[in-house]
């Protein structure tokens, strides 16, 4: 059994197979070597075995590494041709991941990769597949070894091992002059596709430096590069894999330069100086200072710009404890306009002592040099508002305008474009971050918002932190998207008394969208509808038209509401027309045409009041109304107090039941309970007094009753009253004669409820008596 491990194999084993079925050949023949055991013929040769070969056939085993999908990633298929198809072969794997990461049918040979393999990790896997016999467990196959490799896709980013880096060049190199080489590694196989092929690119350090694209070598880009004018360079260089192109991955890394000194210049007197083109305009810049041998104010000078070149752009001023010349700047520098300034300063003594002018002018010049420093600047649009405008409804990805910003800097390196995330149109709207083409996410509504303002930041590329911004407004263009509508509020009112040809109502219309040349309208009645009887409508030809009745009077009793049907179009291109159904109520008038009595909103639109205000003016008056109700009843209050004392409402009345017993056992039963015994004592009666029931019983019953004597036998029959009070002190006998009704028995009761005492109910009773 042979298992080739080169996929050219593959073919001619297939072809093979295929003329050996065709021959109808049922084995091959290995070898025809004798062995210790072949027994010889009758010629004497010796008798030869053949033994029948079977062989592998099987697909190229190759799996792809980070594989993430849902099912299993198919692998191969291994195949013995002592396999009939009939499932009696059963295959077995062995090696590198059998059984966890590879897996096998038993049945058909297929092998599939379980789990998501990484090439950096392994990068191929040896295995062993043998052919058993599914009922004896027989091998028909001896073992075969295969190995599955892994191909590599590209998942690993270059990388730079050693950075960042220091390097130093001498100052005033030659073009070209080499000053480091980096290199940069990445895990991918680099003998399969473009996955570990690198390119390298300069980031920042243009137009200083430049980086070859295959070798990584950094070289001079420029030529005289003067350490004296600037010394420190920051380069960034970026290694891309995929040879460079979209969709590749990518690492940068930073080199440091520095310019070494060379003896290129020679002693001079003139001093220099060094500013930035960042400078703020009006701070110091620089100082000079004359030597005078003399003392005190002798000493004294005053320092001048005496060329224009200097004089426009800088100021001196003398400073007096160290009499030094202040340099500072008047106007902003640019170090792509000019990089160099040349200054004639003169010093002059401020106290001349005429007496000693002949020895000469007391003055002296100096030349002074100022070189500007490039400053790296942020991009510049090329106008500081940009308005744009786009039709509404236009689908997403219209293209809207385009801004274009430049890098003021010498190098003019590429610009990136964005939007303003926190504004709040920058959901409308993306753009290109390269050309700067503004385009709609999505199409816009004229008549939701007919503006918009956004932001738009530009950077340059590998120095994010210095960002510029313009506004741009986009203006919503109107498209006719709407049909117009009658312009109505409420109802249209009727008089009943209104005649054939009578103008009823003019109507117009209205549009939400916006017409250039103003609005114009059309009406009509709809043609499918029958002839109205009521009424007719005319179009005025000045986007109005006239509501006109047909018929001779109207009744509101008969029918007090109409519709009627009219159709508007506008004049848009194309044009769009709706249908608005009016509503028309019919009202009683006087003769000269006002109102007289209507119901619902025509009453309302007469009078020029709402339902809402109806309603307000209703709840005021009812307001009103309780407020007065109240009062009134207050008042009452007042002028009519309780009869009852404080110390009455505090007083209990016990509830008794009187049974058996003679006359001293009753007589003179005190039923009160007091809780003030004082107020006891001011309730007992007095025997000499009559008294006066019907003055304070006025208010308790409907018929008042008179009692003579509360303790003697006098029956006063009382009827018609709902409760009574007892209060006093009484004689039992009394008061069963005094509360006498049909058909029942009556006691002395109180508390919040009635009484049941051996079935004898007692109501609730309220009786005054005045003492």
């Amino acid at each position: 059994m042979r298992i080739p491990t080169t996929s050219c194999l593959c073919p001619f084993l297939v072809c093979l197979c295929f003329i050996q079925r065709c021959c109808g050949a049922s084995h091959h023949v290995l070898a025809q070597v004798p062995s210790k055991n072949q027994t010889k013929l009758a010629n004497g040769g010796p008798e030869v075995h053949h033994r029948p070969k079977r062989g592998w056939i099987w697909n190229q085993f190759f799996v792809l590494e980070e594989h993430l999908g849902p099912e299993a990633q198919y692998v191969g298929k291994l195949h013995s041709n002592s396999d009939k198809g009939d499932g009696s072969v059963r295959y077995i794997l062995s090696g590198d991941g059998a059984g966890t990461i590879f897996i096998i049918d038993e049945v058909t040979g297929d092998i599939h990769a379980a789990k998501s393999l990484d090439r950096e990790r392994k990068t191929h896997y040896v295995l062993h597949a043998q052919a058993l016999d599914r009922n004896t467990e027989e091998a028909l196959e001896p073992k075969s070894e295969f190995i599955i490799k892994v191909q590599d896709i590209n998942d690993n980013a270059p990388k730079f091992p050693d950075g960042p880096f220091v390097a130093t060049v001498p100052e005033m190199s030659e073009l070209g002059t080499s000053v480091l080489q980096i290199t940069a590694s990445d895990a991918d196989d680099p003998t399969y596709g473009n996955s570990a092929r690198i390119v390298y690119s300069i980031l920042q350090g243009q137009p200083y430096f430049s980086v070859d694209p295959k070798t990584g070598i950094i070289r001079t880009a420029l030529s005289d590069m003067d350490r004296e004018a600037r010394e420190h360079y920051t380069v960034i260089i970026q290694a891309k894999d995929m040879a460079g192109q979209v969709g590749g991955l990518s690492g940068s890394t930073t080199i440091n330069i520095t310019l070494t000194d060379v003896n290129d210049n020679p002693p001079m007197f003139p001093q220099s100086l060094y500013v930035p083109e960042s400078a703020q305009v009006g701070k110091a810049v620089g100082k000079i200072k004359a030597n005078d041998e003399d003392l005190g104010i002798n000493a004294d000078i005053k320092y001048s710009i005496i060329n224009s070149e200097g004089a426009n752009m800088f100021s001196i001023s003398t400073e007096r404890d160290t009499r030094e010349g202040i340099i500072s700047l008047k106007k902003p520098l640019n170090y792509e306009r000019k990089k160099t300034y040349t200054l004639h300063i003169e010093g002059t003594n401020t106290h001349v002592d005429p007496r000693f002018s002949y020895l000469g002018s007391f003055k002296d010049t100096a030349t002074l040099k100022i070189t500007v420093g490039d400053v790296d600047e942020a991009p510049v649009f090329s106008i500081d508002h940009y308005i744009m405008d786009v039709y509404e409804n236009s689908p997403s990805g219209t293209e809207v305008g385009a801004v274009t910003a430049r890098d003021p800097d010498s190098r003019n390196s590429p610009v990136r474009y964005f939007l303003d995330s926190k504004e709040e149109g920058v959901r409308l709207f993306r753009i290109d971050e390269s050309s700067g083409l503004i385009r709609t996410t999505q199409p816009l509504d004229r008549e939701d918002v007919s503006w918009h303002n956004i932001t738009v930041m530009a950077s340059e590329v590998g120095s994010p932190s210095l960002l510029s911004h313009v506004h741009v407004t986009v203006q919503v263009l109107d498209v006719n998207d709407n049909p117009p509508e009658i312009a109505t509020d409420g109802e249209v009112i009727v008089c009943e008394s209104s005649r054939p040809g009578q103008l009823i109502q003019t109507v117009t219309a209205v549009d939400k969208d916006d017409f250039a040349n103003g609005q114009r309208f059309s009406f009509a009645l709809p043609s499918l509808l029958p002839v109205n009887p009521n009424f007719t409508l005319k179009d005025n030809e000045d986007s109005t038209a006239s509501i006109i009745a047909r018929r001779r009077r109207f009744n509101h009793l008969t029918q007090d509401l109409y519709e009627l049907p009219i159709v508007v179009w506008d004049g848009g291109e194309p044009s769009l027309s709706g249908t608005s159904t009016l509503t028309l109520r019919v009202c009683p008038c006087q003769s000269h045409g006002r109102i007289r009595m209507c119901q619902g909103e025509a009453f309302l639109s007469s009078a020029g009041l709402s339902t809402g205000a109806l309603i307000a003016i209703l709840l005021c008056i009812v307001i009103l109304l309780a407020i007065v109700v109240l009062f009134v009843t207050l008042r009452r209050s007042k002028k009519e107090p309780l009869i009852i004392s404080e110390e009455d409402i505090r007083e209990n009345v016990v509830t008794y039941d009187d049974e058996g017993g003679g006359e001293e056992d009753t007589e003179a039963f005190d039923i009160i309970a007091l809780r003030n015994p004082a107020a006891a004592e001011e309730l007992k009666f007095r025997r000499d007094v009559r008294p006066e029931g019907r003055k304070h019983c006025a208010r308790c019953f409907r018929t008042v009753p008179v009692v003579s004597n509360c303790l003697n036998t006098t029956t006063t029959k009382m009827t018609a009253f709902s409760s009574l009070w007892i209060v006093g002190r009484f004689h039992p006998e009394v008061l069963n004669q005094v509360f006498e009704m049909e058909e029942q028995h009556y006691g002395v009761g109180w508390g919040g409820k009635r009484r049941k005492e051996k079935k004898r109910y007692f109501p609730w009773c309220i009786f005054f008596i005045a003492q």
